[in-house]
């Protein structure tokens, strides 16, 4: 639907992630992937939210100026917990740190999107509470050797080993975990059809 409704416009994916791109792709949509060196520090007032709405806008408008017919979209995920954010670990061992935090604790994970066009910006955010059961040292290093946590906020992925067999409860959106809440972007692209 969304590849009919959008064939005269462009659309750009502005994000490396794999996962973003394939989730994307699930909505039946042609888009183009660029990406662009982003400074993805926030505000120090900013939390929640608040966060990857910040970072998300920010991916966005280092593309500068958009031609009319061009639909940019970024997005940002952070994971909340104890009252602070987590983002991607620096190294194996801040992975284990990570993840020995969230063992047995409910987390929350708040990933934002940017949606823009030459007319303007539509940012919005989506939020997951995602409880863990308590993992053992040796779940957590084998999650870490065998799979890919450094480019992950929280280090892990919710489709993979470790949420398998970690995930106790999920309250929200499944896909927003992952890192793009594709039901909010499905309809904020179908409301810009609207608009003209």
């Amino acid at each position: 639907m969304l590849r009919k409704v959008l064939s005269s416009r462009k659309v750009i994916l502005g994000s490396q992630s794999p996962r973003r791109q394939n989730l994307l792709k699930g909505l039946d949509l042609d888009f183009e992937v660029k990406t662009q060196n982003t400074d993805e520090s926030w505000p120090g007032h900013l939390s929640e939210a608040g966060i990857p709405e910040h970072i998300s806008l920010m991916k966005s408008l280092v593309f500068g100026e958009l031609d009319p017919l061009t639909i940019l979209i970024t997005a940002d995920t952070i994971v909340w917990s104890e009252g602070k954010p987590i983002n991607k670990p620096k190294d194996t061992a801040e992975a284990i740190e990570m993840l020995s935090s969230l063992s047995g604790k409910t987390h929350y994970v708040y990933t934002g999107v940017t949606i823009r066009t030459s007319e303007g910006s539509n940012v919005f955010s989506d939020e997951t509470a995602v409880e863990f059961r308590n993992f053992s040292r040796a779940e957590i290093e084998y999650y870490v050797a065998n799979y890919s946590p450094l480019d992950k906020a929280g280090a892990y992925g919710v489709q993979d080993w470790i949420g398998y067999i970690g995930i106790e409860r999920l309250d929200g959106c499944y896909y927003n975990v992952m890192g793009l809440p594709v039901r909010k972007v499905y309809e904020a692209l179908i409301s810009l059809t609207r608009q003209n």
